[in-house]
């Protein structure tokens, strides 16, 4: 089933949030502990931040969609990334997707993105470079104790 634009939105939008928290949370704790905002820009509470959010973003963007085709962002809004074949997206493919196909749907002011609303199966650019598509996977709950 096509993943609806909003809730691909909303999904993006869960894993940057949850990305930029990280530093932001260890410039408060730095700024707190720190109070001298030259020693604040190197310490070693703000590396720390910098450090889990790069280990976060390639946990999220890169490892989990590998194995379950889903960002954090996409396992809260019911979403999952499959190869056009239906199959969870290799390593390689999650790279191309990510280092290749969303500078470039960046790069086209933005473009990329909205090429998914005027598709039949809302597909991005990146999703285009990659041979992806995103697609709505939530699971419907069967109630058969109640029948």
């Amino acid at each position: 089933l096509k993943a609806p634009f909003l809730l691909r939105c909303g999904a993006l939008l869960i894993d940057y949030i949850l990305l930029i928290s990280i530093p932001v949370v260890s410039l408060l704790i730095g700024r707190l502990s720190i109070p001298d905002p030259a020693k604040l820009l190197n310490s070693k509470v703000i590396n720390a931040g910098w450090l889990i959010m790069i280990l976060l973003a390639l946990t999220n963007f890169v490892i989990m969609p590998m194995f379950s085709g889903k960002s954090i962002g996409k396992f809260l809004t019911g979403l999952r990334i499959v190869n056009t074949d239906g199959n969870l997206p290799s390593f390689t493919t999650i790279l191309i997707r990510h280092l290749i196909g969303y500078p470039i749907t960046i790069l086209s002011a933005g473009l990329g993105f909205l090429l998914s609303l005027f598709n039949l199966k809302g597909r991005a650019l990146h999703d285009y470079v990659a041979g992806t598509i995103v697609i709505y996977a939530r699971k419907k709950i069967s109630n058969k104790s109640a029948e």
